[in-house]
């Protein structure tokens, strides 16, 4: 209650903070009426008031074409561990991926289309299915590492033991970020998050030349759909937005 208080006597009147207040006061009106001391129907009324609307969109952070190049070749690629984080960032990257999606891929999703490398039917984000072509330097990071580590289906990603040894079947897309948020502090790149690499993917692409259009295909944005209904847009294996992103590998 001394919280709540302490919200109410605010004078910050930013949207967050005035939402914040709102939350506050409608815990405390279904706790009251849970309690029999405020009328059921007045503590629905306050659930019922309507926050305030923010618009714009949160900037969030990306990497330039050399700090991106920069965070790729920073693992020690001598050691297992190594070659499996080259390989996550490599997809990051390359692909667009959000980190759950990083960590649910698998070796079927890799495919060939027309001549290139693609991450074929990867759901997404509300169980939207799409598929991202990747550069010949993504698919080298997974050999890479796929190849040292010995293993040809299941997840692509596996967890690794301080003795540099693979252990599960599998990585959750928390350990997925901290593989980031490692590298990132290496780098000295302060406050990159996993979400941030997709951001650099568009970034990176876009300045490279790559179709607006197609960069919202492979990051499989909400509106994509009703793009591809108005437009009759496909994918362009041709001229993909990974092929956009001119990094190496060393």
């Amino acid at each position: 209650y001394e919280y709540i208080d302490h919200l109410l006597s605010s004078t910050d009147y930013a949207p967050s903070t005035i939402n914040l207040r709102l939350s506050a006061i409608r815990k405390l009106a279904a706790e009251a009426a849970d309690n029999g001391i405020m009328d059921p129907v007045l503590a629905q009324g306050v659930q019922n008031v309507q926050g305030v609307k923010t618009s714009g969109v949160r900037v969030g952070n990306w990497l330039t074409l050399k700090q991106a190049q920069r965070l790729i070749r920073t693992p020690d690629i001598t050691t297992l561990k190594g070659l499996r984080d080259r390989a996550i960032l490599a997809v990051m990257i390359g692909a667009g991926l959000r980190r759950s999606e990083v960590a649910q891929l698998t070796f079927d999703h890799i495919q060939m289309r027309e001549a290139r490398w693609i991450i074929v039917d990867l759901v997404g984000k509300r169980k939207r299915v799409r598929s991202i072509p990747i550069p010949a330097w993504t698919k080298a990071a997974i050999d890479d590492w796929s190849t040292t580590a010995n293993i040809h289906e299941g997840n692509i990603f596996r967890s690794i033991n301080r003795g540099d040894n693979m252990r599960g079947q599998d990585m959750t897309s928390q350990a997925i970020a901290d593989v980031v948020k490692k590298y990132a502090a290496i780098c000295g790149f302060d406050n990159l998050a996993a979400h941030d690499l997709r951001r650099t993917f568009a970034y990176l692409a876009r300045n490279g030349g790559s179709d607006l259009q197609q960069i919202q295909l492979s990051l499989g944005h909400a509106s994509v759909q009703t793009t591809e209904r108005y437009l009759n847009l496909s994918q362009d294996l041709t001229s993909a937005p990974c092929d956009h992103i001119h990094l190496q590998l060393a």
